[in-house]
């Protein structure tokens, strides 16, 4: 299955045959058989002509809009996988007991995970992280015995602090940052995994809406309106082991450089420039196209795209059975 990705101002995305064709402004074209195109994410002011947003929605193919600057718009979708007895059943189950023990299950998952890597960027670079560590343990813990979804999010967002405070320690020095900053991003470092994170946004929901799930029914996440809050529980497991990773790979790997960003874009902030864009989205990409053996009830090895959409599986069937212990978050090793 492909992606298209197009991050130029001026493309125009139309069907040509049985293919999608993305049109660019210095004559180039990219093709991609509509056959293999799982998603088409657009950057920029580009268009979409009529014939392939029909084409998309008969598919069942998304396609995404953010601004140049990684900021998410909205998507077109196909209403063809909605499955109302089972969202039914989704939203019977938030304030329930269901929705704890699976916060319970996906923050602690969550804070083992950054902790896993964090262990490998401390011992990397030989730093001694110990009271980070210490605390992102005591955090695990107290979510694990908290009875109280507000109560579990504040101890997730200690251990976060403890976390982000560690890679900043193990970070290239040119790229020190002090702590998160999400709109907009003040650096480097930020302004990659909060674009990476809108990205990992848009895999968790495209597969929510493949199981006839809704993506605004959270059970984590307080009820927001205009956000999807499902979305933003089920990619809790995945922010560390796909984005931060990523993100610390670059730039320890010197893949990446200053030149790649700018702030001088309609809006404050640090923003990727089209080249940085290139590297990052590349680099992306094959994190989600890397083949791992993490989930327990499967012995073959799965890309990381794959993993999400079969951890949406086994939500699925642990909303139709009401049954939490079902669900099994992700956890590296």
């Amino acid at each position: 299955m492909s992606l298209l990705y197009v991050n130029e101002n001026g493309a125009l995305i139309g069907i040509e045959g049985n293919k999608c064709v993305a049109k660019y402004k210095d004559g180039m074209k990219t093709f991609i058989p509509i056959e293999s195109l799982e998603g088409i994410t657009i950057m920029g002011q580009s268009q979409v002509t009529t014939k392939c947003m029909e084409e998309c929605m008969m598919r069942g193919i998304p396609v995404t809009y953010f601004s140049k600057g990684g900021r998410y718009f909205g998507r077109l979708i196909s209403t063809g996988h909605v499955n109302v007895e089972r969202q039914r059943k989704q939203s019977a189950l938030y304030d329930t007991d269901f929705a704890v023990e699976l916060g319970k299950k996906i923050l602690s998952a969550k804070v083992k995970n950054q902790s896993v890597v964090l262990r490998r960027y401390e011992k990397s670079k030989h730093k001694n992280l110990e009271e980070e560590q210490q605390m992102m343990s005591i955090c695990r813990n107290r979510i694990l015995t908290s009875e109280k979804i507000t109560e579990m999010i504040g101890f997730e967002g200690q251990a976060a602090k403890s976390y982000f405070q560690g890679l900043s320690k193990c970070i290239d020095e040119e790229f020190k940052f002090q702590g998160r900053s999400r709109r907009p991003p003040k650096d480097e470092f930020n302004s990659m995994i909060s674009f990476g994170y809108s990205l990992l946004l848009n895999e968790v929901y495209c597969k929510i809406e493949m199981k006839g799930l809704n993506p605004y029914f959270g059970f984590i996440h307080r009820d927001a309106e205009k956000h999807p809050t499902l979305a933003s529980d089920l990619m809790e497991e995945w922010r560390a082991v796909i984005v931060d990773a990523t993100v610390m790979s670059l730039i320890n790997g010197y893949e990446i450089k200053k030149e790649h960003f700018q702030t001088d874009l309609d809006q404050p902030g640090c923003y990727l420039t089209r080249e940085g864009l290139k590297i990052f989205l590349n680099k992306l990409e094959r994190k989600f196209r890397t083949e791992v053996r993490y989930l327990k009830y499967t012995d073959s090895a799965v890309s990381f795209r794959r993993a999400i959409l079969l951890q949406m599986d086994r939500l699925a069937k642990a909303i139709g059975e009401g049954d939490a212990s079902i669900y099994e978050p992700i956890i590296i090793r």
